[in-house]
């Protein structure tokens, strides 16, 4: 998926499925405007008391209008939600594949929030613009060109008088667009807050609760709604403004069109179908008020979008790789060698370093040292997410600089302090980590469901390594029991062993481990440790750890500070 498919080009607002929706709703608002214009003839007509024979054209008009306006309607509402539905699956699939080589070094300094209203709320927005932007638009393009055209040509006066008031309307829309698109980035930042605080209290609240400060909690979330409330009124503004210019224009479009219509040379039933005209025009024009605040939301939000993934990636491959790529397989082992190697974030100053690290195959590294000192830029560093500023890192005795990312990070599995529980299956939480077939150009597995290559009972020695057998064993449904929200709920210590198992699935000959036991009481975090040593003893094991740790446990110990002198 390229990044011109993930942009603001119009080819995805006009694709030929979205083209044909906005058609179809054009001939559903010219419907309505007929059948609103034709009954007005009728009337004006049946009033007259002429031969009954002589209406029942206009008769069969409106009820032929009539269908055909709730109809076409449906049939819109079906192919633009269609179309709009396979679009957001696409960018989605896209745009997590263009994130994936932007973490941690590109998102790192991005709260948790902004990033899920970027990938989820912006995208979301963007993609509706097709339903709620160029659907309606078009649709009253057509219709009211359509229906000025065919006013002009029964009264040349009154084909100007529509096309003045749908010159006027563009012109109040167009300043309605502009006051919406100027609050845009205050409604944003106030719906990431709103997501970043909801987000802070719904996963501290044990801690929260314990410290007895539910109350100032909910504080903070009531004073994130009150920001989102007046951001959301003062963004009203345009639209209040341009929902009440379509009521007055189309008013005073009909009290001039009354007013030509004094001295048109035509039957009164043609005057009254050209006198309803404007006011059935009303129909087209009105959902132009909600086009406009979703067009102003989607271009804030696709700008928002672009911040985050027109970045250059923290490591790219190299120009030519090595022939021969260590082999990523648990039965070899692995060395991993630092010298001197230095490390930064944000390509100034150094976050690590200079750092001499030797772990040969097998070998269970600690990583301790206070907070800001570099340890998870160690683990980002050896998992190939993180580019040396200085020194070197080696790879099976082959310089990581001459390899490509996917040989590399094939052999390393990273088990994080906050590791993720999906909604879904137990089985497909475990399989996402299995090894698969092939590996994408950013060095990432595809699928879960590709890993057809993975048994059940792969699944469940996993667990077992990772000491959820009786766990596992508890389980009503098995393998197929669902967990997170809607299903079973997954303590701090559990979530840590799927962390885990995970890595024993992917059969990855190094498992890095950044703050694993964060979260937990001494007990769990101790059996936790136990468990991830207690594996293959060709499997190499980093553990970054700022809580105190039984060193015995470890062949090697690397003490971090500040200053980082060598160990």
């Amino acid at each position: 998926m390229t990044a011109h498919h993930l942009g603001s080009s119009p080819s995805g607002l006009l694709s030929p499925r979205v083209v044909s929706a906005a058609l179809l709703g054009a001939a559903s608002t010219t419907a309505g405007i007929a059948l609103t214009a034709t009954s007005g003839w009728l009337i004006v007509r049946a009033d007259e008391r002429p031969v009954i024979l002589t209406l029942l054209t206009a008769i069969v008009a409106v009820r032929a209008f009539g269908i055909a306006r709730p109809a076409l309607r449906y049939a819109e509402r079906l192919r633009s939600h269609d179309a709009s539905l396979r679009d957001l699956a696409e960018r989605r699939a896209a745009t997590y594949a263009r994130l994936v080589p932007l973490t941690p070094a590109k998102l790192g300094r991005r709260r948790r929030s902004d990033l899920l209203a970027s990938v989820v709320d912006d995208l979301t927005d963007v993609v509706e613009a097709q339903v709620r932007v160029t659907v309606p638009v078009l649709g009253a393009f057509v219709a009211g060109g359509s229906t000025t055209v065919l006013a002009g040509l029964v009264a040349p006066t009154v084909g100007m008088v529509m096309a003045g008031l749908l010159a006027a309307l563009a012109v109040v829309g167009a300043v309605s667009y502009r006051l919406e698109s100027r609050s845009q980035q205050e409604l944003l930042a106030a719906r990431a807050e709103v997501a970043r605080v909801s987000s802070l209290v719904a996963n501290q609240s044990l801690e929260l609760r314990a410290a007895g400060a539910e109350a100032d909690a909910l504080g903070w979330v009531d004073a994130a709604h009150r920001l989102l409330r007046r951001a959301s009124a003062q963004q009203s503004r345009g639209r209040s403004m341009l929902s009440a210019a379509v009521f007055v224009l189309a008013g005073a479009a009909t009290v001039a069109v009354a007013y030509q219509c004094q001295e048109l040379d035509v039957s009164a039933p043609v005057k009254g179908l050209l006198l309803l005209t404007p006011v059935a025009l009303v129909d087209a024009l009105t959902p132009l008020v909600d086009a406009v605040r979703a067009a102003a939301r989607a271009a804030g939000a696709q700008a928002r979008l672009d911040a985050v993934l027109h970045q250059e990636p923290a490591v790219v491959d190299p120009p030519t790789a090595a022939a021969e790529p260590p082999r990523a397989d648990r039965a070899a082992g692995i060395r991993l060698a630092l010298s001197r190697a230095r490390a930064s974030w944000h390509g100034d100053g150094s976050d690590l370093g200079p750092v001499d690290l030797e772990v040969p195959a097998g070998t269970h590294v600690l990583v301790t040292g206070p907070n800001g000192v570099g340890k998870s830029t160690l683990v980002a560093l050896l998992a190939r997410q993180l580019e040396l500023s200085d020194g070197s890192y080696s790879v099976g005795g082959v310089d990581v600089g001459t390899l490509r990312l996917r040989d590399v990070r094939a052999l390393v599995a990273v088990v994080d302090d906050e590791p993720w529980v999906f909604t879904s299956s137990l089985r497909e939480n475990l399989r996402l980590a299995a090894p698969v077939g092939g590996l994408d150009d950013h060095g990432e597995g595809g699928s879960a469901a590709e890993a057809s290559a993975v048994t059940d009972d792969d699944l469940v020695r996993s667990l077992a390594r990772a000491g959820l057998a009786d766990w596992y064993a508890s389980l009503p449904d098995g393998l197929d029991t669902r967990l997170g929200t809607g299903g079973r709920g997954v303590s701090g210590g559990e979530r840590a062993r799927l962390a885990v198992a995970r890595a024993h699935l992917s059969e990855r000959p190094v498992i890095l481990m950044d703050e694993p036991v964060a979260h937990l009481d001494r007990a769990t975090a101790r059996d936790v440790l136990d468990e991830a040593l207690a594996g293959d003893p060709r499997i190499t094991v980093v553990v970054v750890s700022h809580q105190p740790v039984e060193a015995r446990r470890f062949d090697t110990l690397l003490e971090l500070s500040t200053s980082c002198p060598p160990p």
